[in-house]
């Protein structure tokens, strides 16, 4: 079944009082390209997140942000250097005697140096990666469903408008060998006409004339080429493999026969037939552009 590129898929799980909340914004590209902005204690696994995306998703410019809620959040990040702070104070009771300051040192001369503060290390939790990860699992299987919905209406779509060319070909192919015997007729009654004396008209080389008018007329090879281009791409479309680039092949094929018939055939009503059918796959390969 074939996907769809654009989504979005949402994930959250919690457990002993962690909680992460996942998503997935996915939009149509030429490869799978996958970028994330997830909380610090997560930041370092970026590649084992990749690759549990790419377990699933094989095309698509895919955003990733994920939110955190921790009931031990309120624990502050940031720890004081008690011996750097001590050390601070005495250098500047220092300077306070040396320059017979007065005015005792206080804190709000403290807060004017910052090596007193020191970030706590953020370590990852095993919990936080346990429940992230179902988070995430979650987020790509709801953005898969969302991408396999959307994937079967543009296939339900594209079989439709395959099925209204067959008939187109069965048109043109009648059309076509309809033409030939009305060709041959016009070209004899031509000759006929420019000629007084018929028994002076070489049949053979009439004959032959009009055999490889008939060949220049026939676009049977075309519409077999097209119909077995149609017939592959409805296989594709059923095709449990991502074949969005195989389906953007055939569709260039099935142009390329439309083009060589729509030259060969000479005719007004083939023509208008033609145009048709290069409508229908020119919005066929619009919506291609969204498959993955």
């Amino acid at each position: 079944m074939i996907e769809s590129m654009t989504g979005f898929g949402k994930g959250e799980a919690s457990l002993k009082g962690v909680t992460f909340a996942v998503e997935l914004r996915s939009v149509n590209n030429r490869f799978l390209e996958i970028s994330s902005r997830v909380p610090r204690t997560i930041s370092q696994r970026e590649n084992e997140i990749k690759e549990i995306i790419k377990t699933k998703i094989a095309r698509g410019k895919i955003s990733l942000s994920a939110s955190k809620e921790d009931e031990s959040d309120g624990k502050p990040s940031v720890a004081i250097d008690k011996k750097r702070a001590k050390e601070i104070h005495a250098v500047l009771e220092q300077l306070r005697k040396a320059t017979k300051i007065k005015e005792p040192v206080g804190l709000e001369h403290l807060l004017h140096f910052s090596e007193i503060f020191e970030a706590k290390e953020v370590q990852e939790d095993e919990t936080e990666w346990k429940v992230f990860h179902q988070a995430l699992v979650k987020a790509v299987d709801s953005l898969k469903k969302m991408r396999e919905k959307e994937g079967a209406e543009l296939a339900r779509d594209s079989k439709e408008r395959i099925v209204k060319i067959n008939k187109n070909i069965d048109a043109v192919e009648h059309l076509s060998k309809k033409r030939i015997p009305e060709e041959r007729k016009r070209l004899t009654d031509r000759i006929a006409q420019l000629v007084e004396d018929k028994s002076v008209i070489n049949n053979q080389r009439l004959e032959l004339e009009i055999a490889l008018l008939s060949e220049k007329l026939d676009v049977t090879e075309e519409c077999v080429r097209f119909r077995s281009h149609n017939k592959f791409f409805l296989e594709a479309l059923q095709s449990k493999e991502s074949e969005g680039r195989k389906l953007n092949f055939l569709i260039q094929e099935m142009n390329r026969e439309a083009n060589t018939i729509g030259s060969k055939c000479n005719d007004v009503e083939i023509a208008h037939i033609v145009v048709g059918m290069k409508e229908e796959l020119e919005k066929i390969r619009e919506q291609l552009q969204n498959i993955e």
